[in-house]
């Protein structure tokens, strides 16, 4: 009996989400939340671009609460906890990308009551936090004995990220450095990345300060570049650089970093993305040393991202696949390790 899906907001994760669900074997669409009055009424096809799929969008909360669902993809731009209470309060499963990957009692008391009350599970996936930066990596730790150092890092053009908004008004892309330093993003950044920086810690038992040091950096346009946000003046910003680190006394154990460029020309200082291109790499130093380079979640081209960014179609792809997972998991909250091994399913014209 498939599992009944509803999907939480239909931005570029939500979309790819529900094409992975409709895709999926074991997955059946019954629901979809839209935040745009606009979207709602529409048949979910016409949100995503495809033929009609018999699922009628809605903006209200009390709808989608009262349908019969196992599982709800929660994927907003930002996490309302008391939301997700209310979902799992409801007897719904809930698998998001935007938070609670390895969240402390505190983060997740609340949370995890709601879900025992439902007799449900929440889990948190995705790709950057939730794979790239610390399940993958702490996978690639097996091969290694006596482990120093593990690492998560992210190289990106932004230029394929159509959200303008988002880039403009939330990353500080455009504005002045002093915008940007001063700005949301490092908070926000903060609460999933210090996840990641000590799943990583923990699970690998170093005995590091209970404090992850962050940090960021700014590069500013030397050029007009071109962006979804319009054209980058010389001066404004252009490039972001973000650091999260675990130490044992003054040795990093762990880091997580982030690079976001608009490109790789009229930047000051000069960063690039170096010979290998866009990508994301993991680090694990021990005996043996490993080093992976993850290519094919960045787009080929600005252009094909602008289309279909491939990052965030990984990010609703893991979110999609740990469904069964989670719904099969005990009431509360599991992190990665709680769950067994997560994979695909093969495409619809080669599965048995």
């Amino acid at each position: 009996m498939s599992l009944r899906v509803i999907q939480w907001a239909t931005g570029g994760v939500g979309v790819a989400a529900i094409k992975g669900v409709l895709e999926h074997p074991d997955l059946e669409l019954v629901g979809c939340w839209v935040h745009s009055k606009s979207k709602s009424g529409k048949d979910v096809g016409e949100i995503i671009g495809t033929e009609t799929v018999g699922v009628t969008a809605t903006d209200s909360v009390e709808e989608i609460l009262a349908l019969d669902a196992d599982a709800v993809i929660y994927a907003p731009l930002m996490p309302n906890p008391d939301e997700v209470a209310t979902l799992l309060r409801s007897g719904k499963n809930v698998i998001t990308p935007v938070g609670w990957f390895y969240p402390s009692e505190k983060e997740v008391g609340p949370l995890e009551a709601a879900a025992r009350e439902g007799g449900v599970t929440l889990h948190g996936a995705g790709i950057g936090p939730g794979a790239a930066f610390e399940l993958f990596p702490l996978l690639l730790s097996v091969m290694s004995t006596g482990v120093t150092f593990i690492r998560g890092e992210e190289y990106s053009d932004l230029r394929t990220y159509d959200a303008p908004d988002v880039l403009r008004y939330v990353m500080g892309f455009g504005g002045t450095p002093d915008q940007a330093l001063s700005g949301p993003m490092q908070k926000l950044l903060d609460g999933g990345f210090r996840q990641s920086v000590r799943l990583c810690v923990d699970r690998l038992g170093f005995a590091a300060d209970e404090r992850i040091r962050s940090s960021q950096e700014v590069a500013v346009a030397t050029a007009p570049i071109d962006s979804p946000i319009g054209a980058i003046e010389p001066g404004q910003v252009a490039g972001r650089r973000f650091h999260w680190e675990a130490t044992v006394g003054d040795e990093v154990v762990a880091r997580v970093t982030v690079n976001w460029q608009m490109g790789e020309e009229n930047l000051d200082p000069p960063w690039s993305f170096g010979p290998a291109g866009e990508r994301y790499e993991m680090e694990v130093r021990g005996n043996p040393d490993t080093f992976v380079t993850v290519k094919g979640w960045q787009p080929e081209t600005v252009e094909a991202g602008l289309v279909s960014n491939p990052g965030v179609v990984a990010t609703a792809a893991h979110c999609v696949n740990a469904i069964p997972a989670t719904c099969a998991a005990p009431p509360g909250f599991a992190g990665f390790f709680e769950l067994p091994l997560i994979t695909g399913r093969a495409a619809p014209h080669l599965a048995r």
